[in-house]
């Protein structure tokens, strides 16, 4: 079982920076980890959304095409946290994020579905 805790949400305004965290406890990951950890979110009467995922074996990162080159998702082994800096953030990011994990298979991309472990969620809220 793993748990994950996310932390880090906040009202900013756009033009602002935030950085979630996402602790994992249950299970220790490491480079020999075949677990990929993602963030997704969710807006007001919308879906889910996949944000961004990265593997803890080779750090191999994926981002969906509106946060590419705004946010960058990273790792701490030693901390078995994940990280997600959004910069450059705009009205259309606020939602609730949250973090998720799952097995994947080493050497392949990240993943963007099927995740089997989630958080509560953090809020993030972006005013214009």
């Amino acid at each position: 079982q793993v748990q994950l805790v996310e932390s880090g949400g906040g009202l900013v305004q756009a033009g602002g920076s935030l950085r979630l965290s996402c602790a994992a406890s249950g299970r220790t990951f490491s480079t020999f980890s075949s677990w990929a950890m993602g963030w997704f979110r969710q807006a007001p009467g919308k879906e889910r959304e996949f944000v961004a995922a990265i593997t803890w074996s080779g750090s191999s990162t994926y981002y969906t095409d509106s946060v590419k080159g705004r946010f960058i998702i990273s790792k701490d082994n030693a901390r078995n946290t994940i990280y997600l800096q959004m910069n450059t953030l705009k009205p259309e990011d606020t939602a609730i994020y949250y973090c998720a994990a799952r097995l994947t298979r080493l050497g392949l991309p990240p993943p963007t579905d099927s995740y089997a472990f989630w958080g509560q969620g953090t809020q993030v809220t972006v005013s214009s």
